[in-house]
């Protein structure tokens, strides 16, 4: 992970008990089932959709749902990095981007223990305007605060889920 810049990116970790391929496997391939539901954290917000990531270097992370108007897809980035089971970084659009904004999430599944580490950077805040809508109006250090607390519900999910997934045969 590169050294972020003060106030630009959001760190959070979290242990899986499970090792690193499988730790990569449930976060890119079961990242529907993990992924927390509602309007804080899909675009589908309570209409039922699904979260798929596309496992290469210029995949999508997007969601798809149903609305009144019809089947919508909403993509939030493409795939940067793809080095399973020890990395992925991605772009990360909100929905309330402009063209050309962007951030990255930067994912990295490290050995520990009988386990893996999972380590979660979202950076690239700085390069938005202070008044961007995605801050909610916040000053920096309370929206990368509130960025790490969602980061960590996200990663609290996936813990969950790793550990409640069947063993592998």
């Amino acid at each position: 992970m590169n050294a972020p810049i003060p106030g630009d990116a959001a760190n959070v970790s979290v242990a899986v008990a499970v090792p690193p391929d499988l730790a990569f496997e449930i976060f890119t391939e079961e990242i529907d089932q993990w992924w927390r539901r509602g309007s804080k954290y899909r675009v589908a917000g309570r209409n039922r959709g699904i979260i798929r990531l596309e496992p290469e270097v210029g995949g999508r992370l997007f969601e798809s749902f149903d609305t009144d108007a019809g089947p919508r897809v909403v993509e939030t980035g493409r795939v940067l990095v793809w080095q399973p089971p020890s990395r992925l970084v991605f772009e990360w659009r909100a929905s309330n981007f402009a063209a050309g904004e962007k951030t990255e999430v930067d994912v990295v599944f490290t050995p520990s223990g009988d386990g893996t580490l999972v380590r979660v950077q979202h950076r690239g805040f700085a390069s938005l305007r202070p008044d961007h809508p995605v801050r909610h109006g916040q000053p920096v250090a309370a929206f990368i605060r509130a960025m790490g607390l969602w980061w960590g519900d996200l990663m609290t999910s996936l813990r969950e889920h790793a550990a409640a997934r069947p063993p592998r045969a």
